[in-house]
């Protein structure tokens, strides 16, 4: 059984039934996201992505709040007095696990969010593939209130998910919203009340840990990729991907779900998956 107990300063990470429970763990800083909490979490996202017995990752945070952001002491001020180098070096991390890594992640990703949701924590919470709020959840980009435009990826991951008008407002507001406002905007799937959040996170986290893992990463990776192409170059994609899919998978769930449905008449793919 995997154990990661203590293993990194500001994360904590468990796997339960499959499932990777990672934890940001800066709860008296609301979880803001420190350089060192950068830096661990490329190590985490990297360790976890090779671990056999995990199968879904759910991102979330320690006490009342999913992230706070940025932190702006440690991420802002004290780097603002460093080399230009290490600038570099500290924004890189910051995107490398915010964005490249959780957008192409190889295995399922749910952002759990806990409370209070915040400027630079909107990268992440995009870049998930799923996200269930509490219902009691605050949402903000707070960057206007003082003195700078939404940094990072932020405004990218609002344009992917949220509509022009409501995700200008909030941008240019600085107002904050709830979790069922975010669920209508489309910025999450589901708002639940906090007291249902994990069971339902872990409900949705089991029903993808149950599905083709190799069929799970092409259809997602394929959905992700296919919006940034144009439809010429999405039908030659999308097909090599379908193709890609049945070369490597080793459980032939093409062939297992045709039989199943077709000779067996043993499920009904429309309402189940077939058999592993």
């Amino acid at each position: 059984m995997s154990n990661y107990q203590d293993r990194w300063q500001t994360v904590k990470v468990n796997v339960e039934e499959g499932i990777a429970w990672v934890t940001l763990n800066r709860p008296e800083k609301r979880n803001a996201m420190s350089p060192t909490l950068n830096r661990e979490m490329i190590d985490v996202l990297e360790t976890i992505e090779l671990d056999q017995e995990a199968h879904v990752l759910v991102l979330t945070g320690e006490g009342e709040s999913f992230s706070a952001g940025m932190d702006l002491k440690e991420y802002f001020r004290e780097i603002d007095a460093s080399p230009e180098i290490v600038q570099v070096k500290v924004r890189r991390d910051a995107s490398t696990w915010q964005w490249k890594l959780l957008r192409h992640y190889a295995k399922p990703t749910i952002a759990m969010v806990n409370g209070w949701c915040f400027g630079g924590a909107f990268s992440p919470l995009v870049a998930c593939d799923l996200a269930i709020a509490a219902d009691e959840s605050v949402f903000g980009l707070s960057e206007i209130n003082w003195g700078i435009p939404p940094g990072n990826l932020v405004s990218k991951a609002m344009a992917d998910t949220v509509g022009h008008r409501e995700a200008l407002y909030y941008i240019m507001t600085g107002e904050t919203f709830t979790g069922p406002q975010a669920a209508k905007m489309g910025l999450v799937n589901r708002s639940v009340p906090l007291t249902e959040l994990r069971e339902a996170t872990r409900e949705l986290a089991a029903t993808l840990r149950d599905k083709n893992p190799v069929v799970m990463r092409a259809a997602k990776t394929g959905f992700k990729m296919c919006r940034e192409l144009t439809w010429e170059q999405n039908e030659e994609y999308l097909y090599a991907k379908l193709d890609q899919a049945q070369q490597l998978d080793p459980e032939q769930g093409r062939e297992q779900g045709l039989k199943q449905f077709l000779d067996d008449k043993s499920i009904k793919p429309g309402l189940e998956s077939y058999h592993r």
